[in-house]
């Protein structure tokens, strides 16, 4: 028996996710929204039965054990620690809250339920071509998976920012690029290759800060273009170069993982590679012939019964697959709150969305000082008043 979902938030995920929910047999039993008005035209066109602008009154029903959190993220890690805190499954939109410190808080909850499902829909590590560029890196295809020198990732895509103005347009409520996008990238980077950031460089960029629907007053602040490095763990280099400035629903992207030997390239949902002849002679590893031209490891071939004009075919696709793992887990157990880890062992947890976090907030340290900044990761919450703190601390000293 599958769990119940309840959805937070009316967007266009929302709008994909609960089509493919059902399909995979999964009952969706409430949506919240914002404003009462906006949950209940999101009901009536999703077909939910229960709607509501009270975060509470779905994690209160006894029928939704599975919570969805797509909304904006100032709202991610309070919906995440509370549903945790009274027993539901949760799965989080990216980014794992608005910065480590509500990250954080996200991680702490799901150690103290550790039996209770706890991940980040970082989709694209379970887009089917990044699952075996992963298997190849560990076969060796490439050498010595700790010997990589450059990932390269480009990707082009139209505005983020819609009709109106909300969160999308501010860089302090996670909208932007670098949140967006750039989220995906820095996780996908670690999943690949199992190794951690340490240092960064990055630079941001709002070009566009008015449209002919979001102007006057108000102006975007969230980035539409970032480019940074990333300096891993073990030598390894990240690239990226992150561009919103494509028109319409364009969405390209090509993400290059290369070493000495060769290299591994996936474009859009498909997977090629390359090795290197060496003095001009055609290489052979393990007995298998590599010639000199790219070859396709896998192509996707799949058509999307969940696609979107709005978020783009990779995220959508890994987003679906996503859910069938969550299905897998579900459904060889009796009892509705019970699991089975191995088909989700692959997805981002709260820690990884925390390592996200703390990666970001480098990247946006960096564009302010222009240079080279390190990976700090936060292991206690921050005080909330220093000032206070040190005044008590002197009080207690003069007291002694």
């Amino acid at each position: 028996m599958l769990p119940g979902i309840g959805v937070f938030g009316t967007g266009a995920i929302a709008k994909v996710l609960v089509p493919f929910l059902r399909e995979k047999g999964f009952p969706v039993e409430a949506i919240w929204g914002v404003t009462l008005q906006e949950a209940e035209v999101a009901a009536k066109e999703l077909k939910i039965p229960f709607f509501t602008n009270k975060i509470d009154d779905v994690l209160l029903k006894k029928n939704v054990s599975l919570v969805f959190i797509v909304c904006a993220p100032n709202l991610h890690a309070q919906i995440s620690v509370k549903a945790l805190g009274i027993g539901k499954h949760v799965v989080c939109d990216k980014p794992a809250g608005l910065c480590q410190a509500e990250a954080l808080k996200m991680v702490r909850a799901a150690q103290y339920y550790p039996t209770l499902i706890s991940i980040v829909n970082h989709s694209l590590r379970f887009l089917p071509a990044f699952s075996h560029m992963r298997k190849c890196i560990q076969e060796g295809y490439l050498g010595n998976p700790d010997e990589l020198t450059l990932i390269d990732v480009r990707v082009q895509m139209g505005p983020l920012t819609g009709d109106n103005y909300n969160w999308l347009c501010d860089d302090t409520m996670g909208g932007g690029t670098l949140t967006l996008v750039g989220s995906h990238v820095i996780d996908l980077v670690s999943f690949l290759t199992g190794q951690k950031v340490v240092k960064v460089h990055g630079v941001l960029r709002t070009f566009v800060e008015e449209t002919s629907k979001v102007n006057g007053i108000r102006k975007i602040t969230a980035p539409d273009f970032c480019t940074f490095q990333l300096q891993m763990d073990k030598g390894l280099l990240v690239t990226a170069t992150l561009n919103n400035h494509l028109p319409g629903p364009c969405f390209n992207q090509e993400i290059y993982v290369c070493s000495k030997k060769g290299y591994l390239v996936v474009k859009g949902g498909d997977l090629h590679g390359k090795l290197h002849k060496v003095n001009g002679k055609i290489v052979e590893d393990d007995g298998k012939k590599h010639h000199d031209k790219e070859e396709v490891i896998y192509v996707d071939v799949e058509d999307l019964s969940c696609a979107s004009s709005v978020v783009p075919k990779p995220y959508i696709k890994g987003l679906c697959k996503m859910i069938s793992a969550l299905k897998e887990a579900f459904l060889p157990v009796k009892e509705q709150m019970d699991w089975v880890k191995e088909p989700v062992k692959a997805a981002a947890t709260f820690e990884d969305g925390q390592r996200v976090q703390a990666t970001m907030e480098a990247l946006r340290q960096s564009n302010e000082d222009g240079c080279w900044t390190s990976v700090q990761l936060l292991t206690e919450p921050p005080d909330p008043n220093p000032a206070l703190s040190a005044a008590v601390r002197r009080t207690a000293i003069s007291l002694q």
